[in-house]
């Protein structure tokens, strides 16, 4: 009786547990099937995004790269970290010493390629305790200029300047011009214990001569004293004649009260460059065989043949002006930005420069900058305009080089030096697997293709770090050549934490 009782209460506390169980089974599958919608029912299929080429563009076409970038992330200059200039002796550096050995030096190279190797055999001169006369400068490259030292650099300065650190002298005496002269070639990124040995030629010899400057000393271990005397004479001594600094100074201020800020394009689309390197892409036949006959007389230039595909796949072609234009859009720079073009004569003339302007049409030049009255001076001295063509670049809110030259490696490291400010050094690899995607219809330009472009970049804009050393798996002096350049970088020895040590 008792469980005929309790039966129709265990029916209905059944009922009620099958009505928890049904509503949570339903609840959790209800829940399932949301996620499963959420996560695959509106992803778009991988088919679909391959198919659908206008994912490339984004839908918002209308709206200009440009505004996606921060003004400053254009414009403002990389943080420097509390980082500053450090360039005076320590405590151990050893004072300029009377001597009656001297070394002659003729200087080999363009502009930069001069400086930095006069800036070495500063600190040569230091380590082998002799006096330095003033250098001798190429007078045979490719600009055939016949400019002298002070017609370039400011002469006295630059003796005044390093005066406690090595003697230099406007000349060799008199009674030293005549007697035997120990000629040598210093091996290429030697240290200080080869200079030390070099030094065992002054028991022979009262003068030695150094037939070529550039890249005589190493660009890692060295003692700290060597490297800042390198920056105190490529940064402080090598100063610019008055006349090459006054107009220099000039044409920045009008390119300010113009603009405001401007960008410096060191555009290296120059015969001799396309004509070293083999590059040859967007060329016509006629002048892809004019740059090969260039090629093929210049005796110095002892590679020949070189296949234009693979350098430009390599990476070591300097970028075409169209391609810039592309570059610079992409990273969001707005089409009325100043741009000045630093630089020779381009190849290919105004039709090769149009491709650039069509996109950025505010394109100015030293020629449009100043007077033909004000230029006369600098008239067939290609050393001198390259000067003018530094000053401006140093002082440009925003450095671009289209090719890692000379040029490129001095300006790079002077603004590294000057606190950091912007230079943004293209990946020309990584660029020319886009613009060949591109080109094939791969890739289209818009709001995809520009992500791409300032993602490889971001890193590339001129932020404070460590000079890097040789590549890895290579031997021998042979590294040395990979290494990147002390005046490309020269920090941590000329650029340090503390306010004093300037």
């Amino acid at each position: 009786m008792a469980n005929n009782r309790g039966y129709p209460h265990f029916r209905r506390f059944l009922s009620r547990r099958q009505y928890i169980l049904t509503t949570a089974l339903f609840t959790i599958f209800a829940f399932v099937f949301s996620i499963f919608l959420l996560l695959y029912g509106f992803a778009p299929k991988e088919d679909d995004i391959l198919k659908d080429d206008t994912r490339l563009e984004e839908p918002q076409q209308s709206q200009s790269v440009q505004q996606q970038v921060s003004d400053e992330n254009l414009w403002g200059a990389s943080l420097s970290h509390g980082l500053h200039p450090c360039i005076k002796p320590t405590v151990r550096h050893k004072a300029a010493q009377g001597s009656d050995h001297y070394i002659t030096v003729r200087s080999n190279g363009g502009l930069n390629q001069m400086r930095t190797g006069i800036s070495d055999m500063v600190a040569v001169a230091h380590i082998m305790n002799a006096t330095l006369v003033i250098p001798q400068l190429d007078k045979r490259s490719f600009w055939q200029d016949t400019s002298t030292f002070s017609d370039i650099f400011d002469e006295l300065h630059f003796i005044t300047t390093l005066q406690d650190d090595v003697r230099i002298v406007k000349a060799l005496p008199k009674e030293l011009e005549s007697i035997p002269r120990a000629r040598k070639h210093f091996t290429s990124w030697s240290g200080i214990g080869y200079y030390e040995e070099m030094a065992r030629l002054w028991k022979d010899y009262q003068v030695i001569h150094v037939a070529k400057s550039d890249s005589r000393l190493a660009n890692n271990d060295l003692p700290l004293d060597i490297q800042r005397l390198r920056c105190r004479a490529l940064y402080r001594a090598l100063r610019f004649s008055p006349s090459i600094e006054s107009l220099g100074k000039k044409l920045v201020e009008r390119l300010r009260s113009h603009s405001g800020r401007y960008i410096a394009l060191h555009l290296r689309y120059e015969k001799d460059m396309l004509s070293f390197t083999g590059c040859t892409y967007g060329l016509t036949e006629a002048e892809s065989e004019e740059l090969r006959i260039m090629r093929e007389n210049t005796n110095h230039w002892k590679v020949k043949k070189i296949d234009s595909t693979e350098q430009r796949v390599g990476g070591f072609c300097p970028l075409t002006p169209k391609e810039v234009g592309i570059f610079l859009e992409s990273l969001g720079y707005p089409p009325i930005t100043t741009i000045y073009i630093a630089s020779g004569e381009i190849y290919g003339g105004e039709a090769r420069l149009s491709e650039l302007k069509s996109r950025f049409p505010n394109i100015v030049s030293k020629e449009a900058l100043a007077t033909a009255k004000e230029l006369e001076p600098f008239a067939n001295h290609g050393s001198q305009t390259a000067a003018l063509d530094y000053i401006i670049s140093i002082e440009s809110n925003v450095f671009v080089p289209s090719h890692s030259g000379n040029m490129a490696r001095a300006v790079e490291g002077h603004r590294r030096f000057l606190g950091h400010r912007r230079t943004i050094n293209p990946d020309r690899k990584g660029l020319v697997e886009l613009f060949d995607k591109l080109e094939s219809g791969e890739l289209k330009l818009g709001s995809s293709f520009s992500y791409l472009v300032q993602e490889m970049h971001k890193n590339r804009q001129g932020t404070p770090r460590k000079r890097h050393g040789p590549l890895p798996g290579i031997k021998g002096r042979a590294r040395l050549r990979t290494e990147e350049s002390f005046y490309e970088n020269p920090y941590p020895e000329c650029i340090c934490r503390s306010k004093t040590a300037v």
